[in-house]
């Protein structure tokens, strides 16, 4: 039996996430989702996923302080985390945006809406390195 991908979904918007699951739970991967950025890194812990989608925008602890936590912890430092935002385009475009990208070390940023097809090539090209 081929082993299914985990891939921790990590948005504060549960509509989102719900329409997201479904895309994804309709190709080889099992799905776990957080709606904060607490519940996505105690959920990172105790999964240990092979990818990580994060949204950038939520109350308390945000996605890019979630990152930036996963990225030190050298059991899940390897973990791709691909950024998902309203504004990652225009944010990336920015110095700061790249300094953060680069800071976070955050393999990808992807824009909402998200179009199914896009992410799912995004999700396999980081699952493959």
């Amino acid at each position: 039996m081929e082993k299914r991908a985990k891939i921790l979904l990590v948005d504060d918007d549960p509509d989102f996430v719900e329409a997201t699951k479904v895309v994804l739970e309709s190709q080889p991967y099992r799905v776990i989702t957080a709606l904060s950025g607490g519940e996505g890194l105690k959920k990172a812990r105790e999964e240990k996923p092979d990818l990580v989608l994060l949204d950038i925008i939520m109350p308390g602890v945000d996605g890019f302080q979630v990152c930036q936590q996963l990225k030190k912890d050298p059991h899940l430092a390897q973990i791709p985390v691909i950024m998902i935002t309203s504004f990652s385009e225009k944010y990336v475009e920015t110095s700061l945006g790249v300094s953060q990208g680069l800071t976070l070390e955050a393999e990808d940023f992807i824009d909402k809406p998200v179009a199914p097809t896009e992410l799912l090539i995004r999700i396999e090209k980081w699952l493959k390195k």
